[in-house]
């Protein structure tokens, strides 16, 4: 973690395409991404992103894929 990230707090994001991201938490989130419900420090933020998005395809293609 670099000092310029000492003492943020992140939250995380996705957009449309259940892509995720992350955001700091004292900034509104940029056009066409949504808060995910968790917030924390970046480290807390990247693990949470390595445990929920675990299929990195886009959701158009999933569906694409499916039908």
């Amino acid at each position: 973690m670099s000092e310029q990230d000492a003492g943020l707090v992140y939250k995380v994001v996705l957009n449309h395409e259940e892509q995720y991201s992350l955001w700091p938490a004292d900034r509104d989130n940029a056009p066409g991404w949504r808060n995910a419900d968790k917030q924390g420090s970046k480290e807390e933020c990247l693990e949470y992103i390595k445990q929920v998005w675990t299929d990195m395809r886009p959701l158009s293609l999933r569906k694409q894929m499916e039908g």
